[in-house]
């Protein structure tokens, strides 16, 4: 079992910034893969952004240029560093934890926060 402890979002005005981290504990495997999935009032859960436990990442590409992933390997800590924000952005964001970095083994998800960007 692998438990995710999202912390960051919020209320932000349109071009501004913030940002969010997922913590993850318990039963922690590597290679993982760790991301972000964010999810729309009326529409389906998209992938926002991944990183794998050995760096490589991925980006929708409504997000390339403005988001930037990162992760603490030490810390089991992904974050999502989000600039240049638009009300299209607003959404309940996901933390995802994979077992593997094609992202097809079990996976967990965090209880999710919320994003709001005002225009």
């Amino acid at each position: 079992q692998v438990l995710l402890a999202e912390s960051g979002g919020g209320l932000v005005q349109a071009g501004g910034s913030l940002s969010l981290s997922c913590a993850a504990s318990g039963s922690i495997t590597r290679p993982n893969v760790m991301g972000w999935y964010r999810q729309a009032p009326g529409k389906q859960r998209e992938m926002v952004a991944t990183i794998t436990s050995g760096g490589s990442t991925n980006y929708v590409d409504s997000v390339k240029g403005r988001f930037t992933i990162s992760r603490d390997n030490a810390k089991n800590t992904v974050y999502l560093q989000m600039n240049s924000l638009k009300p299209e952005d607003t959404a309940v964001y996901y933390c995802n934890f994979n077992r593997r970095v094609d992202g097809l083994g079990p996976e967990y998800w965090g209880q999710g926060t919320q994003v709001t960007v005002s225009s």
